[in-house]
């Protein structure tokens, strides 16, 4: 709500109104999913996508910075059939709020292919986090960037983070480019491993040689730090097909290919400008990752290792 105030001089009193904000809507995601040339290998994971609604039975927060257009779980079972991946790491995103329902019980339908990535406010108690595990949720994630709120509660987050300690959890941190900067310090002190999304939403304008990147070619080379390099429409300043972000992508490998991870980002949340087929994202990889070997690691390997999926 925007408040707006106007002073009566007869009166002497002020009167105060309230104009709704509106929530902005996200595009829809591309209804045809073009097959991909590349062909993923068995059990390739999708380690960063979300699932949106459908809210008539998971409601958006009332507090969210967006609406997202439905992208229900039968929808992203027929993206995954088209593209070729089997399993998948399910982002609960902020329009959802802390209610972790709609990943929960899509992990729950999915035979041990699926695993999750929660919103918590810090009203967890420890128990409820292990209720959280039981049902395939392996990390929690935290939003720095502007358009999303900015830099969170930070009493909250220093506790969630102690608190995920002894369940073996990760944090995802969603950072601008800028804010690899500002908060350098605070990757310094994290005591459990953490993911950065998006190859740290550097814009490839930019350069290799940017400062922000160069940081985070620093930081992915600590044990604890994990990135995924998705996000090449996020990045790109050239547009479809997104290659300006191989550079990026191949440079954080050289970095950490044990502890790389990739993804489509299924349905593309507030993407403005070039709304991307998935297929083209696929076909991506090869260009990212040209070795045989190490696709297989970044798709299979480096996600079971740190998701630990099974049956």
């Amino acid at each position: 709500m925007r408040a707006e105030t106007s002073v009566s001089s007869s009166r002497s009193r002020l009167l105060v109104t309230y104009r709704a904000v509106p929530i902005p809507t996200c595009r829809a995601p591309d209804p045809d999913t073009r097959r991909p040339d590349y062909v993923p290998p068995p059990g390739a994971c999708d380690a960063h996508c979300h699932i949106f609604g459908p809210g008539s039975v998971y409601p958006y927060a009332p507090g969210r910075k967006y609406t997202p257009p439905d992208a229900p779980l039968e929808r992203f079972r027929e993206l995954q059939a088209t593209l070729g991946l089997e399993r998948a790491v399910l982002v609960n995103a902020s329009c959802h709020g802390a209610d972790n329902t709609v990943i929960l019980d899509a992990i729950a339908q999915s035979g041990g292919r699926y695993r999750g990535v929660a919103n918590v406010d810090g009203s967890l108690d420890d128990r409820a986090l292990e209720r959280l595990h039981d049902g395939g949720i392996r990390g929690v994630r935290f939003n720095f960037v502007k358009h999303l709120g900015g830099t969170p509660d930070m009493n909250v987050f220093h506790r969630v983070v102690n608190q995920i300690r002894t369940l073996g959890w990760h944090v995802v941190l969603h950072f601008d480019a800028g804010d690899l900067l500002e908060f350098s310090t605070l990757l310094d002190e994290l005591p459990v491993p953490f993911i950065i999304d998006h190859m740290g939403r550097v814009p490839t304008g930019d350069g290799l040689q940017q400062r922000p990147f160069r940081l985070l070619l620093e930081t992915a080379r600590r044990d604890n730090c994990w990135v995924k390099i998705c996000g090449a429409e996020r990045i790109s300043t050239a547009g479809p097909p997104f290659t300006d972000a191989v550079p990026f992508a191949q440079a954080l490998l050289e970095v950490c290919p044990d502890r790389t991870l990739w993804g489509t980002d299924w349905p593309h949340p507030n993407i403005n400008k070039h709304m991307p087929n998935d297929g083209d994202l696929v076909d991506l990889i090869p260009l990212f990752v040209p070795d045989p070997t190490l696709r297989q690691k970044v798709l299979v390997d480096n996600p079971h290792r740190l998701y630990g999926f099974g049956g």
